[in-house]
C-alpha cells in the first residue's frame, strides 16, 4: 500500500486503510476505525486531512507488523498420545472452527487444561489478540502456565505467560495467558470487549464460583 499523502486522494487512501483494518491487531482495530471515520468527517466538511492520513498509515503498518510478527513466532504443538483429549482433537479443533462457544467436558486428568490451549494455537489462535486461559486459583495459573510453556518447549513469560495477583510474567509476544478469573474481572474496567484476546478458556466453570457467574453472564452479552 502506498504511503497516503495527497490531499486530493484523501477519500480513496481513507478506503484503502480501511480495508487493512481487518488485518490489523483486534486491540486496535475499534481505535484505528473511529480515527479514519473522524478523518472521514473532516474530508467532508472540506477540512485537510494530509497529516491525518500519515499518521494513520503508520499506525496501521505498526499494527500489521505486530500482527505478522505473532504469526511468525505463533508455537507448533505437539500432543501427548496417552492423553485422551489427544484422541478427540480433531472434533474439538472443528467444533470451535463452526461454534463461537464450544463447551468441552471430560474426566480429571484427561488433558483439557493443557491440550485446549495447544489445539487453539493450532487453529491459528493467538495470533489477533491472545488466548486467555483463567483458573479459580492462583496458583493453578502460575503451575499450569509453566507446564503449557514445557509442552512447547517455550521460556515461561515468551509464548506462554501468566497474570495474578502482585505477578505478571506476560509479554508482547504472549500467546497464550493464564490468570485467574478474579483478574480477567478485573481487566474487564479497562477493556470492556476484551480486546486483547481472541478466544477466551473459562477453565473449571462447572466450580460455578461467584467470579465465573459474573464472567459467564458478563460474555454472554
Amino acid at each position: 500500500m502506498a504511503q497516503p499523502s495527497a490531499p486530493t486522494a484523501g477519500k480513496a487512501s481513507l478506503n484503502e486503510l480501511e480495508q487493512c483494518l481487518p488485518d490489523c491487531m483486534a486491540s486496535d482495530r475499534a481505535g484505528l476505525r473511529k480515527r479514519l471515520r473522524g478523518l472521514q468527517r473532516r474530508l467532508g466538511q472540506g477540512k485537510p486531512v494530509a497529516r491525518g492520513l500519515v499518521a494513520r498509515h503508520a499506525d496501521i503498518q505498526r499494527s500489521l507488523a505486530r500482527r505478522r510478527m505473532r504469526a511468525e513466532r505463533l508455537p507448533v504443538p505437539s500432543y501427548p498420545e496417552e492423553l485422551p483429549i489427544s484422541q478427540r482433537r480433531q472434533a474439538i479443533a472443528e467444533a470451535l472452527r463452526h461454534h463461537q462457544v464450544v463447551v468441552v467436558c471430560g474426566e480429571t486428568g484427561s488433558g483439557k487444561s493443557t491440550q485446549l490451549p495447544k489445539i487453539c494455537l493450532e487453529l491459528g489462535r493467538g495470533v489477533d489478540g491472545m488466548i486467555g486461559h483463567t483458573q479459580p486459583r492462583r496458583l493453578a495459573a502460575r503451575s499450569l502456565a509453566q507446564r503449557i510453556a514445557d509442552e512447547l518447549r517455550t521460556p515461561l513469560g515468551e509464548a506462554v505467560g501468566y497474570k495474578v495477583r502482585f505477578t505478571d510474567q506476560v509479554s508482547e509476544n504472549t500467546h497464550v495467558k493464564l490468570r485467574t478469573d478474579g483478574m480477567l474481572l478485573a481487566e474487564i474496567q479497562g477493556d470492556r470487549e476484551l480486546r486483547q484476546y481472541d478466544t477466551l478458556i473459562i477453565d473449571e466453570a462447572h466450580e460455578r464460583s461467584l467470579n465465573i457467574d459474573f464472567l459467564i453472564g458478563y460474555l454472554k452479552q
